[in-house]
């Protein structure tokens, strides 16, 4: 008799031996476990309880010596767990002390509403074409930036939002969020997460590839961040959704509290994590915990930030995730009519979301200044990882104020599973924006710009995601895979 998981396994990476496999049980379960590689047993902890049930940790140590699969299986109160599917074993890649890890990046995980669900064929086909991949040239590492859910449907299926909602602006401020509401809440972050990560076989490659997560804004709900201080910080209600959808990313994405490859202490208000793994330096950014109109990052995160640059990001490539692109095209235009106009509270969520945001360009220029800093001490590559836009594009930013030129390349992969912009609302987004080459500092010496990728357009308008792997010219291969007939592709230097 199998003990049916409600959700997972979730496996993790927080160090280049240290991995941990996430699951929901049932709440009437009272001991887990999980066997791995040649027998080893290893406690499962309990971490959390949402609606759903039970949520569960458990901390595997795999050492670093030639490339394997490690097999893993998990009981719970003595007796052997299976997953929606049926499974009751799992395997994942570990690649050998010396070898190129080889890099699954994507973002977008969902739908922002119900309509583009329900018109879009095949929703999980960038999925199954990382599956197909995967069990012929194994992923190390799955890196995952942002909307890993979507969670903007609250507002027109949980009852108490949409009596809420219908109330004047200073009524709904005013108003607390009732029991009946946060119950409401927890129990549709709860059911979202079991239902979007039991889908195939986005389900199979959360168990078969570790994965290192960091959440944006559908992950909430649409533009979380950037919405007035009355609303965000002030009304209850914003904060009650925002609990509720916290504790399911600290428990879900984050992996719990323990997580060793969290930047902040105790309890702290960020997420911000970074990892060392096979020669490279993960640093993934939360760039929403903390992000009001004014800030994107609170000082105490920059102070942590700062610390890991400075004293833990020595040597070795360095991926940063940032799920909003810090390089990109310039909204500024579109941001100063709609500043302007009466729409401007409907529409500044969207504006106000992007790095170059003008109440953002100091904070997004001290980022860039930060990295090319450390990039100098390194010597190696650095890489911006972002999301979020629906498109797939490369960004570069060159710094020539010295004999050694630096560049920090930024590579877009979005959406795995949203779809891209249609022509015509892509054509309007092109009416309102520009990507000319943007000066960064008075000497005109730092740039930032828009790179065409090899085989495609300069914008991938399709569903994407892409792998990143080193070749043996030492140059780190980006490969879009998407939807359209083109192989766009970059080796970065």
């Amino acid at each position: 008799m199998s003990k049916k998981l409600i959700l997972g396994p979730v496996l993790g990476l927080e160090s280049d031996t240290l991995y941990t496999v996430t699951f929901i049980s049932d709440k009437n379960a009272s001991q887990a476990s999980v066997t791995y590689a040649d027998g080893q047993e290893t406690e499962a902890v309990l971490i959390g309880e949402i609606y759903s049930g039970h949520v569960w940790r458990a901390v595997l140590t795999v050492a670093m010596q030639d490339k394997r699969h490690v097999n893993y299986s998990i009981s719970v109160d003595a007796e052997p767990a299976e997953d929606k599917a049926c499974r009751t074993f799992w395997t994942f890649y570990v690649p050998g002390a010396n070898e190129k890890p080889k890099f699954a990046y994507a973002s977008c995980n969902g739908f922002s509403d119900y309509k583009m669900l329900t018109t879009t064929e095949q929703p999980y086909r960038l999925w199954k074409d990382m599956a197909t991949e995967h069990f012929t040239k194994p992923f190390s590492l799955l890196l995952l930036g942002g909307d890993q859910v979507y969670a903007d449907s609250m507002w027109t299926t949980l009852s108490t939002l949409k009596a809420w909602n219908e109330l004047p602006r200073e009524e709904k401020v005013n108003r607390k969020a009732t029991k009946d509401m946060r119950t409401q809440l927890d129990r549709f972050y709860s059911e979202l997460y079991v239902d979007r990560w039991n889908k195939e076989p986005i389900a199979h490659m959360l168990a078969s590839i570790p994965s290192i997560m960091m959440w944006d804004d559908h992950d909430i709900f649409d533009g979380w961040g950037s919405y007035p201080d009355d609303l965000q910080k002030k009304c209850d209600v914003y904060q009650a959704i925002f609990a509720a959808a916290r504790k399911h990313f600290s428990l879900l994405q984050v992996r719990g509290r323990d997580n060793t490859s969290l930047l902040a202490t105790g309890d702290n208000t960020h997420f911000s994590m970074a990892v060392h793994f096979r020669g490279y330096n993960i640093l993934a950014l939360d760039n929403r915990s903390e992000r009001t109109l004014l800030q994107v990052m609170s000082s105490e995160q920059w102070k942590d930030i700062k610390q890991y640059l400075e004293n833990d990001c020595n040597h070795g490539d360095l991926l940063v995730m940032t799920a909003v692109p810090v390089v990109y095209r310039d909204f500024s235009f579109a941001e100063s009519v709609v500043d302007s106009t009466p729409w401007e509270e409907e529409l500044t969520d969207d504006l106000k979301d992007h790095w170059r945001a003008k109440e953002h360009e100091g904070e997004r220029l001290k980022l860039i200044m930060a990295l090319l800093d450390n990039a100098k001490i390194r010597n190696t590559k650095t890489v911006l990882l972002s999301g979020d836009v629906h498109v797939g594009c490369l960004g570069i930013i060159r710094d020539l104020r010295s004999q050694q030129p630096i560049s920090i390349h930024q590579v877009v992969s979005s959406g795995i599973v949203h779809p891209a912009p249609t022509y015509l609302e892509w054509l309007g987004i092109l009416a309102v924006t520009n990507d000319d080459l943007e000066y960064l500092e008075e000497t005109r010496s730092i740039t930032a710009d828009m790179l065409k990728p090899q085989g495609s357009n300069k914008y991938i308008r399709a569903r994407n995601f892409v792998t990143l792997l080193e070749g043996t010219d030492a140059k780190l291969w980006v490969n879009w895979i998407n939807e359209s007939k083109d192989k766009p592709a970059f080796p970065l230097q």
